[in-house]
């Protein structure tokens, strides 16, 4: 009853699909050294970057070409892709999307990041999703979520009550802020009890640097791996009988007072 995961901690180049997807390409091959792998992580608009104001040139049409790469690759490999998210353009809109595939490169999932962070100019350029995020993965209830969002612990709730037991997250977070990115994602693991599989890029664009330290943490908010600032494939084991008797431990989700809580 376990997941190994890999998680691809990269760089991006700015406002360049073609040679981002390449780029994601070299690093999957990659994955033909290790022993085990069940789900691959990207990281967030691995497809263009923040490259916002040219997004109604380089944003991929109704996401096509990403899913159709992403597909393939889960095909080829054999593995579950939660894949980043990507820059898509669809009916006059662009959207910061994720897609998530089963080995036999099945879409499994279309998630729209809800959750649109101002500092970076998002809300200027991209819609709003409006949809939650469940899917599963060999078998195992989970749910994904795209950087800003792990600042809204009701949005991650939202899914575990629901059943979720693990909570991907795939991220362009900021160096500057990085002490942030690992404490918060080590309290949405305690409350949730639930593993969190957090893909962060490294690297740098016009106007920010990003920091790395992507991390695989247990229900128990203990760290199973965590990523340096520089480029790396991240693995781990998520051991999914734990979670069961962690949530059975301290019963959170039975005791909470949803009565009080509007």
């Amino acid at each position: 009853m376990s997941l190994h995961v890999a998680i691809l901690q990269i760089d991006i180049t700015y406002g360049n699909p073609v040679e981002n997807q390449k780029h994601i390409e070299r690093q999957m091959k990659q994955l033909e050294s290790l022993e085990q792998v069940d789900v691959v992580v990207m990281p967030e608009l691995w497809n263009t970057g923040y490259d916002l104001t040219r997004l109604d040139e380089i944003a991929d049409p109704s996401g096509e070409a990403s899913q159709s790469f992403l597909s393939r690759l889960a095909r080829q490999y054999g593995v579950n892709i939660v894949g980043g998210s990507v820059a898509k353009k669809e009916n006059g809109k662009n959207t910061n999307t994720l897609y998530v595939f089963d080995k036999e490169g099945h879409l499994k999932k279309e998630y729209s990041k809800v959750h649109l962070f101002k500092l970076m100019d998002e809300h200027l350029y991209l819609h709003a999703g409006e949809n939650k995020s469940h899917f599963e993965l060999n078998g195992y209830p989970s749910a994904a979520f795209i950087c800003y969002d792990i600042r809204f612990p009701e949005w991650m709730r939202t899914h575990t009550t629901s059943g979720s037991e693990v909570l991907f997250v795939v991220a362009q977070w900021p160096t500057p802020r990085i002490d942030h990115w690992k404490s918060l994602l080590i309290s949405r693991a305690i409350e949730n009890q639930s593993f969190i599989v957090a893909c962060n890029r490294i690297g740098s664009d016009p106007k920010n640097s990003f920091g790395g330290h992507s991390i695989i943490i247990s229900p128990w908010g203990d760290i199973i791996s965590e990523a340096d600032d520089t480029e790396m494939i991240l693995t781990g084991e998520l051991d999914m009988s734990i979670v069961e008797g962690i949530r059975k431990q301290i019963p959170i989700f039975q005791d909470r007072r949803t009565d009080l809580y509007e």
